[in-house]
């Protein structure tokens, strides 16, 4: 078909068609470019940052976050989150411990008292844990009672604490980490079993006469130890199918003043004769053991229970003759804690007592107070260090170490508190409480690790 227009020449229609989308289309606008929008400026590090910080690991893992950080060049606390709230502190109940020693004892462990009457020694304990101590390795007074000339004669001191502490775990009472209070430990108050070489070597037993009391059972023990204390005897149990090739395993003996003498003599080689219904006799001298800092190592360091419950019965020595860890802890939460921040909730040495409660803010009132009484070269080597041997050799690892302090751990429960050195050169002192989680403990170790190692890195 074509069109005939006036002056113009025929064109086919379809022409006219093409020429008709081309004229739309160079009408038609070229498409805005879109300009993503500039992000906001990252903040800068510092105290905003590190409680945001704390609030999203908080929301990010379900648990009941306490935190505290304080700046003693700036002589304030420059984080706080729920740091008023009392949390259940665990073995960071050990740094009010070490406290209490600082204050009442001396630079020696007051390892026994005694008198001499005639060709007699009558000696008895003071609460001091490292007598014959298989991994202390504390010969002092071994030496001193076996190289005495008179007769032994042991007395049992007067003690009004009892064996475990309010709240402590029944039964947690076959395990190493929960050996019972007493006036004259021995060897930790514990029993070692000891096997090299795999199952056709006979097993070792420390001390030697527990081994008349024990049996082996060839059946299955529901909790699978392969030793097993009975609940109120000192009668053993081995279960060869939950055994190691190889162990080293240690299970709490009961302490007695019966079971006292019997360990002395077997240790010392010598008669120790206990006496009964008898009152301390007057005029007794004190015989000293360790360095109190070797004790207090250990305690904060590897977290031992026994030493912190028994340091506070070595406080309580100095208070009276009747020895008491419930005495002590008054006693020092009257006269040397009252200024805290908030009252302590103090029931035990340790904190294996979930009735413990503490704030993050007294804990780093506590810390300061710890300065005060030692200078950093005397005080941080004690706590537990970042990367070294103890309970922080797994974490924090560098060099130099830049987090010195006390960990905690119970069901549900995992905190640290202490120092922390930053690459800016400030010393903080630091309190992370973790309480009422589901998770494990190493993912909420994981999570402050995280965090301070930022705060050590860049604050």
């Amino acid at each position: 078909m074509h069109i005939q227009l006036s002056g113009f020449r025929w064109l086919p229609l379809p022409c006219l068609f093409l020429f008709f989308l081309l004229g739309c289309s160079t009408a038609r606008q070229a498409p805005a470019v879109v300009t993503a929008p500039t992000p906001p400026p990252v903040p800068p590090y510092g105290p905003h940052v590190i409680r945001r910080q704390v609030l999203e690991s908080e929301l990010g893992i379900n648990r009941f976050v306490g935190f505290a950080l304080y700046d003693p060049a700036l002589g304030k606390m420059v984080v706080e989150h729920n740091a008023d709230k009392y949390f259940v502190p665990a073995s960071n109940t050990k740094l009010f411990t070490f406290y209490a020693c600082l204050k009442m004892l001396g630079d020696s462990i007051p390892a026994l008292k005694y008198v001499v009457r005639g060709d007699s020694l009558i000696f008895w304990g003071t609460g001091d844990p490292t007598f014959t101590h298989m991994d202390l390795k504390n010969t002092k007074a071994y030496d001193f009672l076996k190289n005495r000339k008179e007769k032994l004669f042991y007395l049992e001191a007067p003690f009004a604490s009892t064996p475990f502490a309010n709240n402590w775990g029944w039964d947690d009472y076959n395990y190493y980490y929960q050996p019972e209070r007493s006036i004259f430990p021995i060897h930790g108050n514990i029993v070692k079993f000891a096997r090299k070489g795999g199952p056709t070597q006979r097993y070792t037993t420390t001390p030697a006469i527990f081994k008349p009391t024990l049996k082996t059972d060839t059946a299955r023990y529901p909790r699978k130890d392969a030793f097993v204390r009975a609940w109120r005897t000192n009668e053993l149990t081995y279960y060869p199918k939950h055994a190691a090739a190889d162990f080293s395993v240690e299970v709490p003996f009961i302490p007695s003043p019966d079971m006292t003498v019997r360990l002395l003599a077997d240790t010392l080689k010598k008669k120790v004769t206990l006496l009964k219904n008898r009152a301390l006799p007057t005029g007794a001298q004190t015989f000293y053991g360790l360095p109190s800092d070797t004790v207090y190592k250990r305690m904060l360091q590897v977290s031992d229970n026994l030493f912190a419950e028994q340091l506070m019965v070595l406080c309580s020595g100095t208070l009276s003759d009747t020895l008491s860890v419930e005495r002590a802890i008054r006693h020092v939460v009257k006269n040397y804690l009252s200024d805290l921040p908030d009252a302590p909730v103090w029931v035990d040495g340790s904190g294996l007592s979930s009735m413990n409660m503490f704030t993050p803010r007294s804990i780093i009132a506590l810390l300061q107070k710890l300065q005060q009484e030692r200078p950093a070269d005397r005080l941080l080597p004690l706590m537990a260090t970042g990367g070294r041997p103890g309970t922080f050799r797994a974490i924090y690892k560098a060099e130099p170490p830049f987090v010195f302090g006390k960990s905690g751990t119970l069901g549900h429960v995992h905190n640290q508190s202490g120092y922390i050195r930053t690459k800016s050169g400030k010393l903080l002192l630091y309190s992370f409480m973790n309480n009422n989680f589901k998770v494990t403990s190493g993912d909420i170790r994981n999570e402050m690790v995280r965090i301070m190692t930022e705060v050590h890195e860049k604050y």
